[in-house]
């Protein structure tokens, strides 16, 4: 069975930062391409950020760029979202998406928050 297990969310202040995992399980981690997205309420769900199987290629919404990193460990089977600098307009849930084959599948999502 497929499992993606985000965790790391919460609330912090605007310019903090926050580090989120996401524990894949269930098919064969290594050959898959990760991606974040978030849904804040009240609009569609945005790709954050992206990483080839390998780790050599990663991808970024322009809004996020230079402030968020996104990383893998394939012997941990978890990929990673660094989230510096973190702006009130990054709040909203935040789902780890995995695509490997012709196959996709998806986390519960971890609330992010960012206020003072």
């Amino acid at each position: 069975q497929v499992q993606l297990v985000e965790s790391g969310g919460g609330l912090v202040q605007p310019g903090g930062s926050l580090r989120l995992s996401c524990a894949a399980s269930g098919f064969t981690f290594r050959i898959a391409r990760m991606y974040w997205f978030r849904q804040a309420p009240g609009k569609e769900r945005e790709l954050v950020a992206g990483i080839s199987s390998d780790g050599i290629n990663t991808n970024y919404a322009d809004s996020v760029k230079g402030r968020f990193t996104i990383s893998r460990d394939n012997a941990k089977n978890t990929v990673y979202l660094q989230m510096n600098s973190l702006k009130p307009e990054d709040t909203a849930v935040y789902y780890c998406n995995a695509v490997y084959y012709s196959a996709s599948s998806w986390g519960q999502g971890t609330q992010v928050t960012v206020s003072s």
